[in-house]
């Protein structure tokens, strides 16, 4: 290619990443938002996705039984292919769910006219095989773009024990993490992760989830909530919204609940689903708790309601989570300068950034009592909860969505020049 070819060619990016809207929550946002800032700032981009199915683990109605399917959403280009979805989630069933997109989606990329750059996004961590095929065979940079350190967090939270399976993950890993020109994590914790794994600083990229500030219009006057789900005005909400899974060790919330069920002014609200959903409902129901509300998923106007409407919301993490994931609620709360409540290990992300900036009040995992007291706190405490709130305001600041891409299409660019000579 010319030198004025070169200046006058649209670059192009495949993504390929298991998540990608519908799905209003989790991973999805996030590369939705990457793939159309690239768009409108001159690239061409392809996603290569599986039909949504997160966080209920169930696909919608529509899509059952397609293999394939091509989309056109705000310029992107989506290919969504068939991945096996189990109906209850075990290690051993999530495993084949990987194995199958993986297998699937590698096909569909190969198909599709030759990238500038290939952006990958992990978990699944198994796509680094075909990320490090993909730059072999056609000799273009690999971004592998971390948002959980899966085998971390399968250790941590018990669901793998030492062995051969253990071993092999960690290899899988190193090799993804080798093979890719550049290696990107969402938070501080998992640079450091990177780094101790043996990634070099040279070859990392931090590259944290994106907040979208809400602007006047987007912000609902306060009561809509409240007054849709016949909860008191003057009651102190707490609540909880996202993946109703494992990892977020929700059973303390209804622990909590369970303590406080006498603070007739405090309630407690669950917005989401996932693999815990119905084991939270059984909770709630055999211990008679009424002042726990579990709601599905909110669309988006109405997450904004429920952050408006809430006097505490929370963060939580299953003990021994460590620094292998961040949720990245945590900046979206922030954003709309809301108090949070984070139960996280002392050591985890969560943890540090609450603590440092002092924009987040801590409990450690599995401390029901102290979780209830700090609520209680805060119930009394409104100066100290307005004093949290606008700290994790400015701090979230350097996280909003235009100083992000920005700076990581930069990067990304520096990888196209690099190539070109």
């Amino acid at each position: 290619m010319s030198a004025s070819e070169r200046s006058s060619h649209r670059p192009r990016l495949v993504l390929l990443g298991i998540n990608y809207p519908p799905e209003v929550t989790g991973i999805a946002p996030y590369n939705a938002m990457l793939a159309e800032w690239l768009v409108e700032h001159g690239w061409e981009v392809e996603v290569v996705t599986s039909f949504s199915y997160y966080p209920a683990w169930e696909k919608l109605p529509e899509d059952a039984g397609k293999l394939y399917r091509r989309d056109a959403m705000n310029g992107v280009t989506v290919h969504r292919v068939w991945d096996y979805v189990p109906k209850t989630v075990t290690a051993l069933k999530r495993v084949v769910h990987e194995a199958s997109f993986v297998v699937a989606a590698t096909l569909r990329l190969f198909t599709l006219r030759k990238a500038d750059v290939l952006f990958v996004v992990s978990p699944p961590l198994p796509l680094g095989v075909p990320a490090a095929l993909y730059r072999f065979l056609r000799g273009v940079p690999t971004v592998f773009h971390v948002q959980d350190l899966q085998p971390d967090a399968a250790f941590g939270l018990g669901m793998l024990r030492t062995g051969p399976l253990t071993k092999l993950l960690y290899r899988l890993e190193a090799f993804a993490y080798g093979k890719a020109t550049r290696v990107s994590g969402i938070s501080p914790g998992m640079m450091t992760a990177l780094h101790r794994k043996g990634v070099p600083r040279a070859k990392t990229l931090f590259f944290p989830n994106p907040v979208e500030f809400p602007d006047s219009a987007q912000i609902p006057p306060g009561g809509e909530f409240r007054k849709a789900h016949g909860i008191p005005s003057d009651a102190f909400l707490v609540s909880y919204s996202g993946n109703l899974g494992i990892k977020q060790g929700l059973g303390q919330i209804i622990k909590a609940a369970a303590l406080l069920r006498h603070e007739s002014m405090v309630r407690f609200v669950i917005c989401g689903d996932g693999v815990m959903r119905r084991t939270l409902e059984e909770a709630i129901s055999e211990q008679g708790l009424t002042n726990v509300t579990v709601l599905p998923l909110q669309p988006l106007p109405d997450y904004h309601a429920l952050l408006i409407d809430s006097n505490f919301c929370l963060v939580t993490q299953q003990a021994n989570s460590g620094v292998a994931f961040f949720p990245s609620k945590l900046l979206s709360i922030m954003a709309f300068a809301r108090p949070v409540l984070a139960v996280a290990d002392d050591a985890s992300a969560v943890a540090t950034l609450c603590r440092e900036e002092g924009c987040g009040w801590l409990v450690a995992p599995d401390d029901a009592a102290a979780f209830a007291k700090e609520i209680l706190r805060g119930k009394d405490d409104c100066d100290g909860l307005k004093l949290m709130a606008a700290r994790g305001y400015a701090f979230v600041a350097r996280f909003q969505r235009r100083k992000v891409l920005s700076r990581i299409e930069g990067e990304l660019r520096s990888l196209l020049s690099e190539r070109s000579h």
